[in-house]
């Protein structure tokens, strides 16, 4: 998942136009009940299943793809 891909989910989740790959999903309004959302999302598209603390820990587009990039056999970096 590119970080151009992750940041239409945390647009779609977040219903604003308003996102960069640098954009902090907590900052910008987000909570664990739109996390839920966003981590089902990467789920369904790539089969990974990343907790709600990756989310913690990579709470930007740019740092969720390189999470999801790191736990998915043969991914492009």
């Amino acid at each position: 998942m590119s970080p151009d891909d992750m940041v239409d989910v945390f647009r779609r989740v977040l219903e604003t136009d308003g996102i960069t790959a640098d954009t902090d999903f907590f900052e910008y309004g987000g909570d664990s009940l739109l996390g839920t959302r966003v981590l089902s999302a990467v789920a369904r598209v790539h089969g990974v299943e990343l907790t709600f603390d990756d989310l913690l820990a990579a709470p930007t587009p740019a740092a969720l793809a390189d999470r999801v990039a790191s736990v998915t056999p043969g991914a492009a970096r």
